[in-house]
């Protein structure tokens, strides 16, 4: 897919245009597709809302407003780029960034700085860079044996149309009455209908036209034409056919996973327009362009946005799709985990069935694990629960040419889900919890089975609340010191991960969780084996706020833990500086102590 593109002369100043990553740039220049993941649960993700990060290029500067979290602040690619040796020192090992490519400039006072309003796919965004910055910073990364992960988007472009709703040719907000009715107490009322053309609310049958004298057809569309703002007509050109929306209108509450008409089918509030990729065209379209993106820079992954709201057979042809050209080209063991923006863990689940994607972002654990457990001091049999869950909902068998392990046998989704405390669409957790609870939240991320995220700043004690506030400037919040206590706990559990294979590629049997959370013996504690090529790790961690907690039971009647080592084992403690040791007693038990908020990582001495 080699096409030359329009874009808007008037969109930047020539200053900014010089700037632009375009999709004609000369196939020669792109680079070798290569393999460059062992095994993804090697790795740990570093999420980068790239904007917030670093400034690396002032000369991209344009629009910018460091005082307000709603406008551009300047990050660009060449700014993750001079961070490289901090992202080492932290030990994280791949790194998520914001979408690539040429966005909205501003809607409504809002700036389009997280990537998310999509106006030409194939472009790279001007604020970050170009495309040869670009591939810069993925070669540098992987000179450091990081990886690198795309955001995709598929589900919708920005706002760049309106629906002509009264036929007049111009946006507008509407108030109508519509009459007498009666309300709950009997009385006659005036209803009052307000629609804004800009988001209309959801139509099953597609927006309708609408006069004084009743309703005229199918409502048109009237694409914007404001280049200041780059809000002019999407690209590539395909995306300027109405036929590629679904043209419904927004989401309107209550709306649940059950309401999957319009859960697939509307607009997101805000003016999202949802494409129509029940499309065979659409389709291949977006195979097109995600593999182009690939194609041009030799990224590793995609963390693909708003899954749950695109038709679940679109990601059973886009998956494979994308994992047969990418291998074609050489481009193995490509990572594709989707977002799906909810608490039930099922709903979650079904988007990693067999051709789908490899992994999900594990939504229904921040919420019952890391915030319930960890942040509220919840019953760490939660995890047990959600755990067992896991087999159910997820899907259990390696995806065909997904990804692998070293010897080259697939991963099934259940063992390489993404796990994260915080990230750019919640709250962060110190904006509720306490940080000594944050630290044994991360304790638990970095050695539980899966792949662990971190959003940039959770290592800087961030605390911001919702969006925007979780969205803050890195480098203006002094957010590279590597002093702090949090980024040490941090960095120690990275080197850890990596010096025992088991912690990253292990099995995972639950020894130990409790319903207690009050003044119990065990109330609190979580206890893991991992075992991976006859090496085991015995993990134990403390969630209670307050108390030191055992892995035994006897005051309460019961006994110690039961582990795998064998009897007179003595277990040493790697994280902790004392060095502190336990034995395995000669029933094959063992009664581990821990602090509150705080864990153990042993193996035997």
């Amino acid at each position: 897919m080699r096409r030359t593109l329009r874009f808007s002369a008037l969109f930047l100043t020539a200053l900014l245009a010089l700037q632009l990553g375009c999709f004609n740039v000369p196939h020669t220049s792109a680079p070798e597709l290569t393999t460059n993941v062992d095994d993804w649960r090697d790795e740990i993700i570093y999420q980068i809302v790239t904007d917030r990060f670093e400034n690396g290029d002032p000369n991209l500067d344009y629009r910018v407003n460091t005082n307000s979290l709603t406008a551009w602040h300047g990050g660009d690619w060449q700014g993750i780029i001079n961070r490289m040796d901090y992202l080492e020192e932290l030990g994280v090992t791949a790194i998520w960034i914001s979408p690539t490519f040429t966005v909205v400039e501003e809607d409504a006072g809002i700036a389009g700085y997280h990537g998310y309003w999509p106006q030409n796919f194939v472009q790279a965004n001007p604020h970050f860079g170009d495309l040869p910055t670009l591939r810069r910073m993925v070669e540098e990364a992987h000179a450091r044996d990081i990886k690198v992960i795309f955001d995709v988007i598929v589900n919708h472009i920005g706002q760049l149309f309106y629906y002509d709703i009264n036929l007049n040719g111009q946006p507008d907000e509407n108030v109508e009455g519509s009459g007498l009715v009666y309300d709950e107490y009997g009385g006659l009322r005036s209803e009052v209908i307000r629609t804004t053309e800009w988001d209309p609310d959801f139509d099953p049958r597609g927006i309708q036209s609408r006069t004084s004298l009743g309703e005229s057809g199918p409502a048109p569309i009237i694409w914007t034409n404001m280049p200041e703002l780059n809000r002019v007509p999407p690209m590539p050109e395909g995306f300027q056919n109405p036929e590629w929306y679904h043209r419904r209108g927004r989401v309107v509450t209550p709306w649940g996973w059950e309401i999957r008409e319009m859960v697939e089918t509307a607009d997101f509030p805000g003016g999202l327009k949802a494409i129509n990729t029940t499309l065979p065209e659409v389709r291949q379209e977006m195979i097109d362009i995600w593999a182009f993106w690939i194609e041009e820079t030799n990224a590793d992954g995609f963390r693909i946005d708003t899954v749950k709201h695109v038709e679940e057979d679109f990601w059973t042809e886009f998956a494979p799709a994308i994992r047969r050209r990418l291998a074609e080209q050489g481009k193995e063991n490509f990572l594709m985990f989707g977002e799906i923006f909810d608490g039930r863990d099922d709903v979650i689940g079904r988007y990693t069935q067999p051709n789908s994607l490899d992994s999900a972002f594990y939504f229904s654990h921040k919420y019952q694990v890391f915030d319930d457990v960890f942040g509220r001091g919840g019953p760490t049999q939660n995890i047990e629960n959600l755990y067992n869950a896991r087999f159910a909902n997820y899907g259990t068998t390696p995806q065909p040419n997904g990804i692998t392990d070293s010897q080259g046998q697939g991963i099934p989704p259940t063992e390489a889900l993404v796990n994260f405390i915080d990230n750019h669409d919640v709250a962060r957790f110190l904006f509720e919890f306490e940080t000594d609870a944050l630290r044994a939240a991360l304790f638990y991320l970095l050695t539980m089975d899966g792949i662990p995220c971190i959003y940039y700043g959770t290592e800087q004690d961030f605390d911001g609340g919702n969006d925007p506030a979780n969205r803050e400037n890195m480098w203006l919040n002094d957010g590279f010191n590597t002093e702090g206590e949090t980024f040490r706990h941090v960095q120690r559990l990275t080197s850890l991960r990596r010096e025992l294979a088991p912690l990253r590629r292990g099995s995972f049997d639950l020894r130990w969780t409790t319903p207690r959370t009050g003044s119990e013996q065990d109330a609190g504690i979580v206890a893991f084996e991992r075992t991976y090529n006859g090496e085991t790790v015995l993990v134990v961690v403390n969630a209670h706020p307050t108390n030191t907690s055992e892995t035994s039971a006897t005051s309460l009647g019961g006994g110690d833990m039961p582990v795998s080592f064998s009897p007179g084992t003595t277990l040493v403690d790697l994280y902790a500086d004392s060095g502190d040791t336990f034995t395995v007693n000669s029933s094959g038990e063992i009664n581990i102590s821990v602090p509150a908020r705080s864990g153990r990582i042993l193996v035997a001495q």
